[in-house]
């Protein structure tokens, strides 16, 4: 197994790391940068469109450009001409709430948590955020509320269970899941962790054996689990102590991208961990991914 960085120039939140296999390159954002990055890891070309709030979540859109969950809208952005295109508004009684992590399930769906301010990393306003998912007509549903940090998202090979995190749970969490209607049911604890020793648990990915590897913010590592039996199966070290999210990708989909943050760390610990904001690959884990999906509206 090895470690290195690949995108060296720090940013405050780097997060939400998702593989277009169909462009062979890596989308994410930097929340508090108020940016969304699409790179090539074979030319080393980055592609940056700043927005105006923050951003929380981009995926591929099926029919181009990309879908991105910004502020308390779902948008679709065209990276060629920078346009942007508003299509629904969420949590219009909390106007100062914002989206966090998002993914889309195999039919299309673009899911994607909100959650309250946050003056200090996962120090928020407590069950401020709800779970929506943008459907393929561009309607909105609400799957539930009293979210605090609504993030990390998942599904099983034959789609019958979402995963997801809100952080301040320190759990996975799964759920009945009807791929037909999107419908959730049957919410349960399937992963534990401890505060102390493994940090805040934030964005995760699966693997093609159905283990979830969950980025841990606050102690440098992403935790391989067993969401069948909770247990704690290896940690990989990041030299960066806010580890955001991960996604498999490369031509093998064997490559797993870690994003990390620097946002609220002092001088002192920027000193100590200067490579906190940037992105990082590992390779060599005997591990693969499943290609990330698009939304298809």
């Amino acid at each position: 197994m090895e470690v290195s960085v690949v995108i060296d120039k720090p940013g405050l939140c780097p997060e939400g790391p998702h593989w277009d296999h169909r462009t062979g390159s890596l989308l994410y954002v930097d929340i508090d940068g108020k940016k969304v990055h699409r790179w090539n890891p074979v030319t080393g070309q980055k592609d940056t469109v700043d927005m105006d709030c923050m951003v929380g979540a981009v995926v591929p859109r099926e029919s181009g450009g990309v879908v991105v969950a910004a502020g308390t809208d779902f948008s679709f952005l065209d990276f060629e001409t920078r346009q942007l295109t508003t299509v629904a508004t969420v949590d219009q009684d909390r106007p100062l709430n914002r989206f966090n992590d998002g993914k889309c399930d195999a039919a299309g769906r673009f899911w994607a948590g909100t959650m309250g301010p946050e003056p200090v990393p996962t120090q928020v306003e407590r069950n401020a955020g709800s779970l929506y998912c943008l459907h393929s007509d561009q309607t909105v549903t609400k799957a539930f509320n009293e979210a605090d940090i609504s993030n990390g998202l998942a599904w099983t090979s034959d789609n019958s269970t979402m995963y997801y995190i809100d952080s301040l749970r320190y759990s996975v969490d799964a759920f009945d899941f009807d791929l037909p209607t999107g419908n959730l049911a049957n919410r349960r604890k399937v992963v534990s962790f401890d505060e102390s020793t493994d940090g805040v648990p934030d964005g995760m990915c699966i693997d093609t054996d159905g283990k979830l590897w969950v980025a841990m913010f606050g102690t440098g590592q992403v935790l391989q689990v067993d969401p069948e039996t909770g247990t704690h199966l290896r940690s990989v070290k990041i030299p960066a102590d806010q580890t955001t999210s991960c996604c498999f990708g490369g031509p093998n989909l064997d490559t797993l991208y870690v994003t990390a943050a620097s946002v609220g760390l002092t001088a002192e610990e920027l000193r100590q961990k200067p490579l906190s904001g940037c992105v990082f690959q590992v390779t060599g884990l005997g591990a693969k991914g499943t290609p990330g999906l698009c939304y298809k509206g």
